[in-house]
């Protein structure tokens, strides 16, 4: 966000000439300290920025100054663009202004070769907002209250400090200081529901160096392993879903893939997933456990009379 705010208050002077202090710390909703702050970090970058004080003093740049590649390399340059084009995918309303005009600023045509999206494939408008609304809430440093579901079902309402989002094995998942809990927990955001930001600001800033927990009843599993026989037709799933070194290609065009899963009645949902792509070679438990829940779905299916 720092650096986002440094470029911007570069933009404001180049287009305005001179800007005051108070005026930036009105725009970004900062102290005047801070603005200083971040005039003395850009002049230690080069930035050729001072601030005259008095009567028609303020911030402002050198004449002629001009963003280039004295500053700046090109490789860094393709870097900054690339992190605001990742950015501007949150949805932050600022980002896309700023990828324009450095874009123009460094020359660069093509900046569209790259595009970030969170939400998974199909997933509706809800689910967004919801992500930007985290966003919102761990930028602004406020307090978020929800609901939520453990791996056991049990649901409980939570008031949190958002620290971060993170992205783990295809899921999306919020770190951030239980105020119920007073320690810091990592929550699947699949879990969450009624998220709504409170207003009240966040108060554990040192919550942030903390590593995060789960509860006993979000504890991980105990892993389990699997062998499982899937046919040339669920190659897709293959190698979506498991790494290359567990899988072999047998003659016929099927796979075997040995891999190892968190136990527990999710597996059952994954499993059923492949429908008659997949067989459970091993273990002998999951097998006939697997073939239990067939008879019983298939007895649902019987004539009725």
């Amino acid at each position: 966000m720092k650096i986002s705010r440094l470029f911007q208050i570069i933009y404001i002077i180049l287009e305005k000439g001179i800007v005051t202090a108070p005026e930036l710390a009105k725009r970004f909703e900062v102290s005047v300290r801070t603005i200083y702050r971040d005039v003395d970090a850009l002049s230690q970058a080069g930035i050729p920025i001072y601030a005259n004080q008095g009567k028609g003093g303020g911030i402002s740049l050198t004449e002629k100054f001009i963003l280039n590649k004295s500053l700046l390399s090109e490789k860094e340059q393709d870097e900054i663009l690339i992190a605001l084009q990742s950015l501007a995918a949150v949805r932050y309303p600022e980002f896309d202004d700023i990828l324009l005009k450095l874009s123009n600023l460094f020359l660069k045509s093509n900046v569209n070769w790259i595009e970030v999206e969170f939400s998974s494939w199909g997933s509706d408008q809800k689910q967004k907002e919801v992500f930007s609304l985290l966003k919102n809430a761990i930028l602004k440093q406020q307090v978020i209250a929800f609901s939520y579901f453990n791996v056991a079902g049990e649901k409980s309402d939570r008031r949190v400090e958002p620290i971060k989002l993170l992205f783990k094995d295809k899921s999306w998942y919020l770190k951030g200081y239980c105020l119920q809990r007073m320690s810091c927990r990592t929550f699947k955001i699949t879990r969450m529901s009624d998220v709504q930001p409170t207003g009240d600001p966040c108060s554990h800033a040192a919550s942030q160096e903390q590593p995060a927990t789960v509860s006993s009843n979000d504890a991980a599993p105990a892993a389990i392993s699997l062998k499982l026989k899937i046919s040339a037709k669920g190659a897709y799933r293959v190698y979506d879903d498991f790494s290359e070194k567990d899988i072999i290609k047998n003659e016929d065009g099927s796979y075997t893939v040995n891999a190892s899963m968190p136990s527990g009645e999710w597996i059952f949902n994954y499993l059923f997933s492949f429908g008659p792509l997949l067989e459970v070679i091993e273990p002998p438990s999951i097998r006939l456990e697997m073939k239990t829940r067939i008879k019983n779905m298939a007895n649902k299916y019987s004539p009725i009379t």
